[in-house]
């Protein structure tokens, strides 16, 4: 018997209910729908069924002079920097590989397709040595970059090969078609056969794989076994994590399922992990795009801002942006904003009398772990979730099971279904434990480094709050910002574009406090 060891690097968590994704720029220059978007260190690629790629900087999103880049006659698939960032390669319904050198903006290879068919999805190797192409005639292309010249290519599936990627020690390859299968190909030698065949990837067909760029060891030197994680979007409405492994000298390569991610309602269009890995996007049919976290296998977060199918998404290379392109002909760049730091110190936070107070009836000289079922009904009623106090009773759910569940409890035990709601019930608990911390446990609170602000900006007016309270989205706004949005007649959320479930404010004290340290600091 052989057991298999997975060594995992694991980079500091974004916890769901400490995650904010900031709306930050629109950009509506294409005529056609967004069919792909790939980041280097200070561009955006958008290409689109208008039939070009434009490109965008990312100090103010203004639009680079070479801008459009026009070569490619039908739709443009897919357009992808190089990793060494010199190169941009796109693909289009016309057969053709373009490359573009990346300080011109020049075409400096124009590579076509032997078949002349429809070039679907195209990837450079981890090294920038290579490049392979998916086409409608089912094969896989690979190019050679210095020489510009095809060197081999592969066939096994039986329909079109619409997604591909390269395992980051640059060994192997996966591809995945619209017939539904999964196969691994030996990237370094070339073997004309496949080395794994997953027949049953994904129902109706898959749509993206990528691998976790953090996950696992290209080789661990005791085992001699190479471990990544892969992630794979299909028309069944999932995304799937799979562990590869590779023997050293063997052609036993296993792909096995480790999770499937529910959530979605309609095909998964695309998926694309950040930087560290902790977190993987997902862009739908349902018009959504859904942040995971790829370890835990767990939904993050989900924003709701695209009026038609999400078709593509993808990370800056630091891994604070994500931009998401759909067939409403926009791109839309988020700021992705850890707030867990802000939080760091709080738990001895001394608070003046009227701050301790907690917001709900319950007992103010109890701690959480103390309510009875009865407090965490009433407490429940405070932030809008009345509709969830018959579960909580039927449950038995007291103060200290109330601290014990977690986002995956309350969608499967308590029926907590929306992905918003259980976010609240779970930020609304941490709130409320720091403004119940006992003054003997009061230590000085340490201001965090807020060297970018962002968490303090009020998402409407990007200005320092003065009144800090959350809606009934979950997300914190200035007051007089959320009060004017409210009394000019919408009723949707400022974020997620989702119907406010009602038009109450809860101030957020904390947030208030630590405004107010900063801005003393700043003096």
């Amino acid at each position: 018997m052989v057991i298999f060891i997975v060594y995992i690097h694991r980079p500091p968590m974004m916890p769901a209910s400490n995650m904010v994704a900031s709306l930050i720029h629109t950009i509506t220059a294409h005529s056609g729908d967004i069919t792909c978007l790939s980041f280097t260190h200070d561009r955006l690629a958008t290409g689109s069924g208008d039939k070009t790629l434009r490109l965008w900087s990312l100090d103010d999103f203004s639009e680079h002079q070479s801008s459009p880049l026009l070569g490619h006659s039908y739709n443009i698939h897919c357009c992808v920097f190089s990793p060494f960032g010199s190169i941009l390669a796109t693909c289009s319904t016309d057969g053709k590989l373009i490359l573009w050198d990346v300080k011109a903006y020049e075409i400096t290879a124009i590579l076509q397709h032997p078949s002349k068919n429809s070039i679907r999805v195209c990837r450079f190797s981890p090294d920038s040595s290579h490049i392979v192409s998916g086409s409608d005639d089912n094969t896989i292309c690979m190019w050679e970059v210095a020489t510009k010249k095809l060197i081999r290519s592969f066939s096994g599936h039986e329909e079109s090969v619409v997604a591909l990627a390269y395992s980051p020690d640059n060994n192997y390859l996966v591809s995945g078609s619209t017939y539904g299968d999964l196969h691994v190909w030996d990237a370094c030698f070339g073997h004309g056969r496949y080395l794994f065949l997953e027949v049953e990837g994904h129902d109706l067909g898959v749509t993206c794989c990528e691998f976790s760029p953090t996950y696992g060891s290209a080789r661990n030197p005791q085992s001699g076994i190479a471990n990544f994680l892969l992630a794979t979007s299909g028309k069944d409405n999932l995304i799937k994590l799979w562990i590869f492994t590779a023997p050293v000298g063997s052609a036993d390569v296993v792909l096995k399922c480790h999770n499937t991610l529910p959530g979605h309602s309609d095909t998964v269009t695309s998926c694309a992990f950040n930087p560290s890995g902790t977190i993987l996007a997902s862009g739908s049919l349902d018009k959504t795009v859904r942040l995971w976290d790829p370890v835990r296998g767990i939904p993050l977060f989900t924003i709701d801002a695209h009026n038609r199918f999400v078709s593509c998404c993808a990370f800056s290379l630091d891994g604070r942006l994500l931009a998401t392109g759909s067939i409403d002909r926009t791109v839309k760049i988020w700021k992705l904003t850890d707030t867990s730091h802000i939080m760091e110190g709080l738990m001895g936070y001394e608070a003046p009398e009227e701050d301790v107070k907690p917001t709900s009836s319950a007992n103010p000289v109890c701690a959480m772990e103390n309510w009875t079922v009865d407090d965490v009904v009433a407490w429940l009623a405070t932030f809008g979730l009345e509709q969830y106090q018959d579960r909580f009773r039927e449950n038995i759910i007291d103060g200290s099971e109330l601290l014990a569940l977690t986002s995956s409890d309350l969608e499967t035990i308590l029926g907590v279904a929306p992905l918003g709601h259980r976010n609240k019930i779970l930020r609304n608990r941490e709130v409320s434990k720091m403004q119940m911390v006992p003054k003997s446990e009061a230590k000085e609170i340490k201001l965090p480094d807020l060297s970018s602000h962002d968490e303090l900006l009020c998402p409407i007016t990007r200005e320092i709050m003065k009144d800090p309270v959350i809606a009934a989205d979950g997300y914190t706004y200035d007051r007089s910002a959320i009060q004017a949005w409210l009394e000019s007649g919408k009723d949707r959320s400022p974020m997620t574009n989702t119907v406010l479930d009602h038009r109450s404010l809860t101030p957020n004290r904390t947030l208030k406090m630590v405004i107010e340290r900063f801005l003393e600091q700043m003096k």
